[in-house]
């Protein structure tokens, strides 16, 4: 589990920082619109706030899944990471589709802008946002994945703004915002969902996108020693912490303690990371335990 505890501590540290350069920036965003009288600057920086705060909670379950395992959770607390990413991904949905809305309203109403003012933070929110976002990157949980779809709408937004602030300026298209705000939602939200899916295959404890079953009953059958094998289970704790259960029918001259260490040292390279087997020999019935109801 060092390994994974290690992701887990790496992972809260990523996104303790994007919290706190969102979080200022937002402020400085704050203060740009009432300086500029700007109500869309104003409105952003309050979508910014709402950034900060599910990063605020994506904070508070990535360090919640750092905690080892307990009385209570056998498992430790690496699923918490994953109940963030649900929480930020709905958050981030109901946000675009609010963005969706305001677009297409101020499409069919537009509303002038100070081009100059929203070009210039623009620029800030760019370098704050993508500061934040390649901090993000190198991380692997799907907290930090959902976190860092956070951020990249804002870049991306920003970058819509620097484009639609300059053609406000020069040419007074007002319309240009909104526009382009249709398409980055489209864009944001179509990846949240790919995100979600992986969220619920965590959750409903489905077979890791990453591991192949039938490559891995190859290899297991490859061992020489193993007859066949049953009742193969694989699913991931969090999305990174991928755990196996299985049924091993072995030859009566093969030792179970051996095979068990060979099968648990070449599963872990396919980066299934707790295995736990059940050794049962040749011509043995299997007996599974079938719940009596009372």
């Amino acid at each position: 589990m060092g390994h994974s505890h290690e992701h887990h501590h790496h992972g809260t540290e990523n996104i303790k920082t994007a919290f706190w350069l969102n979080l200022g920036f937002c402020i400085i965003e704050f203060a740009g619109g009432i300086l500029s009288n700007s109500v869309s600057i104003l409105a952003d920086s309050l979508h910014d706030f709402g950034d900060s705060l599910s990063l605020g909670i994506a904070w508070y379950f990535q360090k919640k899944s750092n905690l080892k395992e307990d009385k209570t959770y056998n498992y430790g607390y690496g699923r918490f990471s994953v109940v963030g990413a649900l929480i930020n991904a709905i958050i981030l949905v109901t946000g675009s589709i609010y963005i969706l809305y305001e677009s297409v309203y101020r499409l069919i109403n537009p509303e002038p802008s100070d081009g100059k003012i929203m070009f210039f933070l623009a620029i800030l929110g760019i370098i704050i946002n993508g500061m934040a976002i390649l901090r993000l990157k190198s991380g692997s949980s799907l907290n930090e994945k959902v976190v860092m779809w956070h951020l990249l709408e804002d870049v991306l937004g920003w970058v819509a703004v620097l484009i639609g602030s300059t053609l406000i300026y020069f040419f007074h298209w007002n319309w240009i915002d909104p526009l382009l705000s249709l398409g980055i939602s489209a864009f944001v939200l179509w990846n949240v969902f790919k995100n979600l899916k992986s969220v619920f295959r965590v959750i409903l404890q489905g077979i890791p996108e990453e591991v192949d079953v039938k490559e891995i009953k190859e290899l297991i059958i490859s061992h020489a020693g193993i007859k066949e094998i049953h009742d193969l289970r694989i699913w991931s704790l969090d999305g990174h912490y991928c755990i196996m259960t299985l049924h091993v029918v072995k030859t009566t001259d093969s030792e179970s303690s051996d095979l068990k260490k060979l099968l648990k040292n070449s599963l872990r390279k396919e980066h299934i990371s707790h295995v736990t087997i059940e050794m049962e020999e040749e011509n043995e019935k299997c007996i599974e335990i079938e719940e009596i109801s009372s």
